[in-house]
C-alpha cells in the first residue's frame, strides 16, 4: 500500500504515519523511485498504536512492545495476547491511579478552596511538599519508579498528544 492508501484505510493522517515511521512504530520498504510501500499488517499495528495512545501508553512503551511482534507476517491472537500480558500490571497501576484521582477530585472540588498547598483536608500544613516536587497526593512513589509520569502517561510532543 502507498502511504495515502494506508492513511485512508487506517483513518490516520499521512503526517502521523510519517511520524510513526520515524519513531520506529511502523515500517515501510522503498520502491526504486524511493516511494514508501507498506504491508497490510501495518493496519493492525496502527490500530494498536492508536488504542494504546488513547489509554495513555507512552510511544516508547508502544515501540518496545511492537518490536516483540514478528516481522513479515500479521501477528496472531497469541502474539497480541503475549504483548498485552506485558502491560497488564502497568495498566492495573494506571487504573488505581485514575481511581485515586477520581476519588480525590470529588473531595477537593467539594471543599471549594482550590488550594492543595493550604488545604486542611487533603494537605494540612503542606505536608506533601516534604515528599518532593510534583504531584504527591495523587501519584504514589511506585508510579514514579515504574515510569508512569502523571495521569496520562504521555511523553514528548507530536501526534500522540494531539489525540490522533
Amino acid at each position: 500500500m502507498t502511504v495515502g492508501q494506508l492513511a485512508a484505510r487506517s483513518g490516520v493522517a499521512v503526517s502521523a504515519l510519517h511520524f510513526y515511521e520515524a519513531k520506529g512504530l511502523i515500517r515501510s520498504r522503498r520502491t526504486a523511485g524511493n516511494q514508501r510501500r507498506f504491508t497490510r499488517d501495518m493496519l493492525r499495528r496502527i490500530a494498536f498504536i492508536r488504542v494504546a495512545q488513547r489509554v495513555g501508553i507512552p510511544l516508547k512503551t508502544i515501540r518496545d512492545a511492537l518490536s516483540a511482534l514478528p516481522d513479515g507476517r500479521t501477528p496472531t491472537r497469541e502474539d497480541w495476547a503475549r504483548l498485552s500480558a506485558m502491560w497488564r500490571s502497568e495498566m492495573d497501576d494506571r487504573i488505581r491511579q485514575l481511581q485515586r484521582l477520581r476519588d480525590g477530585l470529588t473531595d477537593c472540588i467539594a471543599c471549594g478552596c482550590l488550594s492543595l498547598d493550604r488545604c486542611a483536608l487533603a494537605n494540612p500544613d503542606d505536608a506533601a511538599a516534604a515528599r518532593g516536587p510534583g504531584s504527591r497526593l495523587m501519584v504514589s512513589s511506585h508510579d514514579h519508579v515504574s515510569g508512569v509520569s502523571g495521569v496520562s502517561g504521555r511523553e514528548g510532543a507530536g501526534p500522540e498528544t494531539a489525540g490522533l
